[in-house]
């Protein structure tokens, strides 16, 4: 059983198969489906196992859950905001900045209480 949500499972499924079409790879070709792989990535941050035990609970090699282990971090890491948001924030005087995960642009709001923004 998985402890996460699963709309945030089918999220990343979405995400994975999304890049699969990119990378055009034909349907049914991997070991995994993107819902499987989606579950096999959130295992590996929910539970910090190690890759060769979440690799053969869905039955592939090492290699490949290493491979889709690195392909699913890869998509997520794609969704983060990049830092020219904050040097926008900077240029316009903001002090503090919160960053809101719930939007998908990230919204941020000025506030006294925020993370405070570290400049370089």
């Amino acid at each position: 059983m998985l402890d996460v949500p699963r709309h945030v499972v089918e999220y990343l499924a979405r995400l994975l198969a999304a890049h699969r079409r990119r990378m055009g790879t034909p349907r049914g070709s991997r070991a995994l489906g993107p819902l499987r792989q989606a579950v096999l990535v959130l295992r590996w941050f929910r539970e910090r196992d190690c890759v060769h035990c979440l690799a053969r609970d869905v039955g592939i090699s090492r290699a490949t859950g290493y491979r889709y282990l690195h392909e699913g971090v890869d998509v997520l890491a794609d969704q983060a905001p990049d830092l020219r948001l904050l040097t926008r924030c900077q240029k316009e005087g903001m002090t503090h900045v919160v960053l809101d995960g719930t939007h998908p642009h990230f919204r941020y709001w000025v506030a006294q209480s925020a993370v405070r923004l570290v400049t370089g």
